[in-house]
């Protein structure tokens, strides 16, 4: 007899073979009857009305069935890149889509979309942050947006102030203040799968399918709905395996292409290039972020200013926010200050990305923090442990508390972990060591599951989420205690948004704390209901009944059981009285599970090219409880390089003419396995969280966000310069030096 412990279980991702062998079947990888290929015409200006568009060559190329403009799409008001679709009159980036050519073959439609001829009216374009503020700039959505300051219409999108307490008296009362203005790039998710989509509508039925590597197949669902005018019901998204993400597919191209599918009558696939996801997706914003701390002389923290600007692109998101929140929410400020402005310039309109602006939030703080810990002679983790918050302490002004979280056991962890122990021999090896600390928020989002029981015993389990990043293992493993039987006894299917329960995006942090929840809820009913049908049978108490190795029995008499399989059939059967076993789990889970972590970096740098080698990386951080250890070690050491890459070697540059320079992964450099730091070393903390499931957190933002920090403060603990742009190219970094 074998009691189901799964969870805390190092697990194999479940599809992670089929994935190898290359078996499993991706977005591209489909193929429907008489699909039709599809193939962007994008603007060649960031700022142009369009004269004419021809597309008499194009039609008349071989394989071509159509070519789509701004007057085949539906009109709905262009709020977002979703609603864009393609342009109507006037361009406002380059990437932008024009038309939409459709043809027999990939080939054909390249072809085709060579052949389109648009006849451009060019306007001057502020391009830059400095351009787009500019008072006689010209406006990206002219009298959209109204300056409350003048009255007059601008590019600032948005203009946002906090106040807590007063931060000059703050600053008054502080012994050592440090200031600096610190620059990050826009950066892209470089995920290994481009965004693709197929769709296919039914005239007969008026139903429209979708098909998406997708983080979000119920809000694609609602989007396409609202474009093209139809009920939801009428809408079927089917979330694909993802081949990455990290945030920059939550929805982007899939009205348009619904509208395509809706328009011909045919099914149409549509799969970005390499350079086209480049050019025209949504990457993660640029920002300018002034940041002022100051301090008593015994290392309390009293007073932090923050004024941030977002490059937002076309399209405001509202990211200028975000920083100044993160970094108020790190450390018992008593005196804080924050100003945020939202920018539009003429460029493609930004998205999330992988802990959407902590990267370069903690880039900021944790390097005047750092810089602040040695005008204090104090040791930089003694500053930080002195001012974290902790669990029950003020949270805001509206009189929350923090809830359970393990700030102070990631920093006792930093403090005895062997890098920073060793950091003295370091240094006499010519390297430095740095630190950095950071939180996320979490997120949480309404969601449901259901668990069945079929008739060969086997519990499957069916959500609405997309499986990115091993949640399908994970929820196999929370299934498998809760209902007690063996994970590979249990089947996850995951994002049909026509037969599966809702879910919302895999993004936030959030699926394994929301939805993972939910499915522990339907596992522990199915029990239950397993329980009761095996008490009638075996004429017992249900409290005296257990499931072991596949059957339900008495306790302590393994000779009254029934196997798994019969209960199922007894629930499927002619005239049966009971009803199948299907559980349901439901949760609406209003509170997050704030996330802590922290990393070190112990780097060497080459004083004659500033060429910065990362030897090695740790990441602690506090998971709550690792449901499956080994997806969580994976996600830890992969934001782990991917900060390394937002730190060192990643950046969308744009030239005066708003074209991208950075067109081909020759040019924009994400880091290869040379790069990588030489060890990653994690350490996973789990202070359980109050909600999630089994005491789970989210952990997939967090890993990412304190690395650029600590590499630049080990940087300056090798070299003594202190870096305030990212990345820090060497270059860069040379220039530092002679400085």
């Amino acid at each position: 007899m074998t009691e189901i412990t799964a969870v805390g279980t190092p697990t194999p991702i479940l599809d992670g073979k089929a994935k190898v062998a290359g078996s499993i079947q991706f977005t591209p990888d489909l193929k429907l009857q008489g699909m039709l290929y599809a193939k962007m015409v994008t603007s060649m200006y960031p700022h142009a009305n369009i004269r004419g568009i021809d597309s008499t060559d194009a039609l008349a190329s071989p394989g071509v069935v159509a070519v789509l403009t701004a007057d085949d799409m539906p009109d709905v008001p262009p709020e977002s890149r979703i609603t864009l679709l393609l342009a109507h009159g006037r361009v406002i980036f380059v990437g932008q889509p024009i038309a939409l050519v459709l043809a027999e073959s990939e080939l054909a439609a390249v072809d085709g979309a060579e052949q389109v001829h648009v006849d451009y009216e060019p306007f001057p374009a502020a391009v830059t942050l400095e351009q787009a503020l500019a008072p006689d700039a010209p406006e990206v959505w002219p009298g959209r947006y109204v300056d409350t300051s003048t009255g007059k219409s601008s590019n600032v999108a948005s203009f946002n102030e906090n106040n807590r307490g007063d931060v000059q008296r703050g600053f008054a009362e502080s012994d050592v203040i440090v200031e600096r203005t610190f620059e990050t790039q826009i950066a892209h998710q470089g995920a290994l799968e481009t965004h693709g989509m197929v769709a296919q509508y039914d005239p007969m039925t008026g139903e429209l399918t979708m098909w998406a590597s997708t983080q979000a197949p119920f809000g694609n669902r609602t989007d396409i709905a609202a474009v093209l005018g139809i009920d939801e019901t009428n809408i079927r998204v089917i979330g694909m395996p993802v081949g990455g993400a990290f945030g920059g597919k939550n929805g982007l191209y899939e009205p348009l292409v619904a509208c395509a599918a809706y328009r011909v009558g045919r099914p149409v696939r549509f799969v970005l290039t390499r350079s086209e996801e480049l050019l025209a997706t949504v990457p993660a914003p640029a920002l300018t972020m002034k940041v002022k701390i100051g301090a008593k002389r015994d290392g309390t923290l009293v007073a932090l200013d923050v004024e941030t600007m977002a490059d937002e692109g076309c399209f405001t998101t509202g990211f200028a926010g975000t920083p100044g929140g993160l970094m108020v929410d790190l450390y018992r400020w008593q005196h804080s200050h924050r100003i945020a402005r939202n920018v539009l310039t003429f460029k493609p309109s930004v998205g999330y990305y992988r802990g959407p602006t902590g990267p370069s939030a903690y880039f900021a703080l944790e390097t005047l923090i750092d810089e602040l810990a040695i005008k204090l002679n104090i040791d930089p983790v003694d500053l930080r442990e002195k001012n974290m918050v902790r669990t029950g302490d003020p949270r805001g002004q509206d009189g929350d508390r923090w809830p359970m979280i393990g700030s102070a056991e990631v920093l006792k962890a930093v403090r005895e972990h062997p890098v920073w122990q060793g950091r003295t021999q370091a240094r006499q090896q010519g390297r430095g060591v740095g630190v950095a600390f950071a939180q996320w928020g979490g997120g949480s989002e309404s969601a449901a599951a259901m668990c069945s029981l079929h008739k060969d015993g086997t519990l499957q389990i069916n959500v609405g989420s997309v499986d990115i990043n091993g949640t399908m293992t994970s929820f196999a493993l929370i299934a498998a205690e809760a209902f007690g039987i063996a994970p590979e006894r249990v089947k996850v299917r995951f994002s049909d948004t026509a037969n599966a329960p809702f879910s919302g995006a895999a993004a936030g942090s959030k699926v394994l704390y929301s939805t993972g929840a939910a499915v522990l809820e339907a596992a522990k009913e199915a029990r239950q209901q397993v329980l009761q049908i095996a008490a009638d049978l075996l004429e017992a108490a249900v409290e005296d009944i257990d499931i072991i190795d596949g059957k339900a029995q008495v306790r302590g008499a393994p000779e009254h059981a029934i196997p798994l399989a019969e209960i199922a059939s007894q629930g499927m059967s002619w005239g049966s009285k009971f009803a199948p076993v299907i559980g349901n789990g439901r949760v609406g889970i209003e509170a997050a599970a704030p996330v802590f972590s922290a990393q070190l970096a112990e780097v060497s740098v080459d004083e004659d090219t500033g060429k910065v080698t990362v030897h090695r990386q740790v990441v602690i951080q506090d998971v709550g409880r690792a449901i499956n250890p080994l997806a969580v070690q994976g996600q830890l050491m992969g934001g782990a390089t991917q900060g390394l890459g937002w730190a060192l070697y990643e950046r969308m540059l744009y030239d005066e003419d708003g074209q991208l320079i950075t067109g081909t992964l020759m040019d924009y450099t994400l880091p290869n396995i040379l790069d990588a730091a030489q060890q990653i070393d994690v350490v996973l903390i789990e202070v359980a969280s109050e909600h999630g499931p089994m005491g789970a957190r989210g952990v997939g933002e967090a890993p990412v966000l304190a690395a650029p920090a600590a590499i630049a403060n080990a940087i300056a603990d090798t070299v003594g310069v202190r870096m305030t742009k990212l990345p820090m190219m060497a270059p860069d970094v040379f220039a530092a030096i002679q400085q």
